[in-house]
């Protein structure tokens, strides 16, 4: 891998980003595709608990959106992450995690992340845990919705990812 471009920027999104969130997780053909509605939606209620990467030209090449739980406040959810095709291998996912996370435990002092990944999903497997390895958290795994509970048809289970506690923001 090689390191993220210099000119990247780690920023909020914003409601115009929308569209390119969602071409985004259309194209990464692994994400579940929400409707474009709900990335607009996002972009509007939930850009200070998410992150976009952007290239030279200020469009988006990366997105992280996630949620604080609302029943455990230091707690970041993180529910799709996605890299445009042309710029994986970079790092640019891993930037995203720290700089959204930074930001998080400096403004909300959130403490533990949170996030689900399918069985045999190898690259965010990798991320969320050279993420802990980095910030010297641990990672415990369960499942969280088995393959049962999902009424749209096949469907593997989504195993729970909870690392913490984040006791520094910055890498080792």
């Amino acid at each position: 891998m090689t390191a993220a471009p210099a000119d990247l920027l780690i920023d909020r999104p914003a409601m115009t980003d929308g569209a390119s969130l969602w071409r985004l997780a259309k194209d990464s053909k692994t994400l579940d595709l929400n409707s474009s509605y709900s990335y607009l939606l996002w972009c509007r209620d939930f850009a200070g608990t998410s992150a976009v990467a952007r290239g030279a030209d200020g469009e988006p090449v990366g997105f992280i959106t996630g949620y604080v739980r609302p029943d455990h406040p230091r707690t970041l959810l993180v529910w799709q992450v996605a890299v445009d095709s042309a710029h994986r291998g970079h790092g640019i996912a891993a930037k995203l995690l720290d700089g959204l996370t930074a930001r998080l435990v400096t403004e909300r002092g959130i403490t533990e992340v949170e996030t689900t990944i399918t069985p045999g999903n190898t690259a965010s497997e990798r991320l969320f845990t050279s993420f802990a390895a980095r910030h010297g958290a641990q990672v415990e795994r369960e499942v969280l919705f088995g393959a049962e509970l999902f009424p749209d048809g096949p469907h593997d289970p989504e195993v729970l990812y909870r690392i913490g506690p984040l006791t520094d923001s910055t890498p080792h």
